[in-house]
């Protein structure tokens, strides 16, 4: 057999073969984003239906009574149960702790409070489990070898720290970026709320309003108004809607809002200017920040100017003068 010659190559890699695999490649990703496309899900489904289980939940606690209303109005668990049983027998939960945990979860979206013996649990038991990982391959495979003492013992404490730290960072962050994404839309969302209060609408319905026509550009806040909607229609007191409203979202605009809504809600006075003014405050906090960023901006943009930009512009340059120079030394 006469053998075929080899194909070409670059860098010791066979091109055909390369551009065959990345052809490939290629054709997934286009196949998927095919799929993707065609199957694309409202974004809202999830979150409406967790707000009609809330609202069957405010419809029950309405028609219970005493103990029976709060076990309605908790979702409980097995796991949650065994969890909290084995905590408080190790006498590791408290009660402040519990509720600061509880607000951690309300403010990175959350609903369910139980969820917060579960968070607990977990800071009790990563700790132990990456202890364990980290110690058996540092110390006891040496999957590091080459590490001083003290390497490994900084490793070791990192791990330890990581697994107690882990799932609160993991709650803050969640938290932060859902702030953030609740501050851009906020100021929309009053001037909408003002335009429905001139228009005779009732607060609920104005929230129920603001929820619709928000939902899709900023779901996060339209999730926050429709279940203060839900609950202003189905709670016994209104200002214990808006209260819940500042619990779930750690924002200080929000509760300035909270607090024009209450003021309004008792001494009956004019919804519309009260929150037109807090309005044109939030438009200019954002452009204030808006500013900021761009004043950051130089400082920021220094250190890739210095690394990137600045010696590939010495090159251009003082290249061809460096060539030049060269050759008039060699001749």
């Amino acid at each position: 057999m006469i053998a075929q010659p080899p194909g070409p190559t670059l860098l010791g890699f066979d091109v055909i073969l390369v551009g065959s695999i990345l052809a490939g490649i290629a054709a997934l990703a286009v196949l998927f984003a095919i799929y993707a496309a065609i199957t694309i899900k409202d974004p809202m489904a999830k979150r409406v239906k967790s707000l009609n289980a809330r609202r069957e939940e405010l419809k029950a606690g309405i028609v219970n009574s005493g103990a029976k209303k709060r076990t309605s109005l908790v979702r409980r668990t097995d796991t949650t149960d065994r969890v909290k049983d084995r905590l408080s027998r190790m006498n590791v939960l408290q009660q402040s702790q519990v509720a600061a945990v509880q607000q951690k979860l309300a403010h990175a979206g959350y609903r369910n409070k139980e969820l917060a013996v579960v968070i607990i649990g977990l800071r009790a038991v990563l700790p132990i489990a990456f202890g364990l990982v980290a110690g058996m391959m540092i110390y006891v495979v040496e999957y590091w070898p080459d590490w001083s003492p003290m390497t490994r013992s900084l490793a070791f404490g990192a791990s330890v720290f990581l697994g107690y730290k882990g799932p609160e960072l993991y709650l803050s962050n969640k938290a932060q970026k859902r702030t953030k994404e609740i501050q851009k839309g906020l100021p929309d969302a009053l001037d909408l709320l003002v335009i429905c209060a001139e228009a005779g609408l009732t607060v609920d319905a104005a929230f129920n309003r603001v929820a619709k026509e928000l939902g899709r550009a900023y779901p996060e806040l339209g999730d926050e108004f429709a279940l203060t909607a839900i609950e202003l229609s189905f709670l016994n007191e209104r200002k214990m809607a808006f209260n819940n409203l500042a619990y779930r979202v750690n924002l200080e605009a929000v509760k300035g809002v909270v607090t024009t809504m209450i003021q309004t809600e008792r001494y009956g006075t004019p919804l519309a200017s009260a929150l037109r003014v807090l309005s044109a405050e939030f438009r200019n906090e954002r452009m204030m920040r808006a500013e900021e960023k761009a004043a950051r901006l130089p400082a920021i943009m220094t250190v890739p100017l210095i690394l990137f930009i600045l010696p590939v512009l010495f090159v251009v340059i003082l290249g061809p003068a460096a060539c030049s120079i060269s050759d008039a030394l060699i001749k």
